[in-house]
């Protein structure tokens, strides 16, 4: 069989600005080069890797239900987990964006996580190799705890 690979992310917004941000200012992604297309909406990569745009921003007509109203969160899309590094500059960032956010560790296969919705409320995990990262294993206070079902956006 031949390989297979995600390719990107599509997430419909009602503020492509307020989504921007998120993506581009809190988690560090780029613009990239974005098909000319009927509705507007953005392309975002790994910085150096505009060529490869994984999550795809739909905004305006596109981003409506048939009724016109906008629908929120992922469906029976739990999340969307993007692999990166520095868990502690990522979750001093949230903190002081003032986001709600939620993480976990995961000793048995080397792997912390943050959990963050993004403004559409498309719940994002950002996913860390421990190996990878500085610094000691994060103590999870439980009021942080990230648990599956919560609802922890305001």
């Amino acid at each position: 069989m031949p390989e297979i690979s995600l390719f990107h992310v599509a997430i419909k917004t009602v503020d492509l600005e307020k989504s921007r941000r998120f993506y581009c200012d809190l988690l560090g992604l780029v613009c990239a080069p974005r098909a000319n297309l009927p509705f507007p909406g953005l392309w975002l990569s790994q910085p150096g890797r505009e060529d490869l745009a994984i999550i795809h921003l739909y905004a305006g007509d596109a981003a409506l239900e048939d009724d016109g109203t906008f629908a929120i969160g992922a469906g029976t899309i739990d999340h969307v987990s993007l692999k990166t590094e520095g868990f502690y500059e990522y979750r001093a960032r949230l903190e002081a964006s003032g986001a709600e956010w939620r993480e976990n560790v995961l000793p048995d296969i080397g792997v912390w996580q943050i959990f963050a919705y993004d403004p559409s409320r498309v719940l994002i995990e950002l996913t860390f190799i421990a190996e990878n990262e500085a610094g000691d294993v994060p103590v999870v206070s439980p009021e942080k705890q990230y648990r599956p079902r919560e609802r922890f956006f305001e």
